[in-house]
């Protein structure tokens, strides 16, 4: 099933609603999350999620590559994380409270918490949450950067990540960064494409380019 939404819809819907974004859609320049078009395997997707949990983009990329190695696989799905001992894991510079979490994301899977992709897409946002969050070492973050990153859902604004509300203080010229309840309020003009919203915001936070943020240091989880 194709994921994502239709962004020229969207860009016309924000530039509409408000046209201090809409300024900045046209700066930015086009909008394409190359992930949409990627498959993914969700055990894999959260267990990277919570490997670049609290940690810089290189020092997290390091790790990974080190369990990939470790499990001998590109894909660390439940099998290949069921390869590993908790020693290796630690030995590959995985911090206990992050095996545990891994462990925990396994059982979920077993016991069939984490859906598939196929039925991720009957499911809604809200439904994805309660269900994700109940994993150890997921928090709401991770599960809308699934839900923004990796199925593309049109409507979801991150309004705790450090980067959103970084560009939301830069679009209304604050002197400090807005407060997530003020935020929510503020996106409510965005529905329902706050999505597009939210990569335009990071992009203005970091000045160069939308970025999944599970790559940069966490600011939420």
């Amino acid at each position: 099933m194709p994921r994502g939404f239709d962004l020229d819809a969207a860009r016309r819907h924000l530039a509409r609603r408000d046209p201090v974004l809409g300024r900045w859609l046209r700066r930015v320049g086009p909008i394409d999350p190359e992930g949409w078009r990627r498959p993914f395997e969700p055990v894999d997707a959260l267990a990277r999620s919570i490997l670049y949990q609290q940690l810089s983009g290189k020092a997290a990329a390091t790790i990974v590559a080190r369990v990939e190695a470790a499990a001998a696989a590109r894909r660390l799905d439940a099998a290949a994380l069921g390869r590993l001992d908790d020693a290796t894991l630690r030995a590959c510079g995985v911090s206990g409270n992050k095996v545990q979490a891994l462990r925990d994301l396994c059982r979920h899977h077993a016991a069939g918490t984490v859906p598939s992709v196929r039925r991720m897409a009957g499911m809604d946002d809200a439904e994805l949450v309660e269900r994700l969050t109940q994993v150890r070492g997921i928090g709401r973050w991770t599960v809308e950067m699934l839900l923004i990153f990796r199925l593309g859902r049109p409507d979801v604004l991150p309004v705790d990540d450090l980067g959103v509300r970084k560009g939301a203080q830069v679009l209304d010229g604050l002197e400090a960064l807005p407060a997530p309840k003020a935020l929510l309020a503020r996106g409510e003009a965005w529905g329902p494409f706050r999505t597009l919203a939210s990569l335009v915001l990071w992009r203005m936070a970091d000045g160069e380019s939308v970025v999944e943020p599970a790559k940069v240091k966490r600011s939420a989880d």
